[in-house]
């Protein structure tokens, strides 16, 4: 069984370590998470990252949960 993840956790990832992905190494989204290292040079990821940012911090826990945390 995986792991819950944890929406407050998200967000203070996306907020601290955004601009690498780290967020979406941590919700499971390893292709977003891998472009986003990539690209991490550029100004690209942090901009994505302010909408990731937003998203995160307004999604009811119950929508974070349908996408994030279903059983498999």
């Amino acid at each position: 069984m995986r792991r819950r993840k944890n929406q407050p956790t998200a967000l203070i990832l996306a907020i601290l370590l955004g601009f690498i992905g780290i967020h979406k190494f941590y919700l499971r989204k390893i292709k977003s998470g891998i472009l986003y290292l990539l690209f991490s040079w550029t100004f690209i990821p942090t901009l994505l990252t302010i909408f990731d940012v937003i998203g995160l911090a307004f999604k009811s826990k119950e929508k974070f949960d349908k996408k994030y945390n279903q059983a498999a």
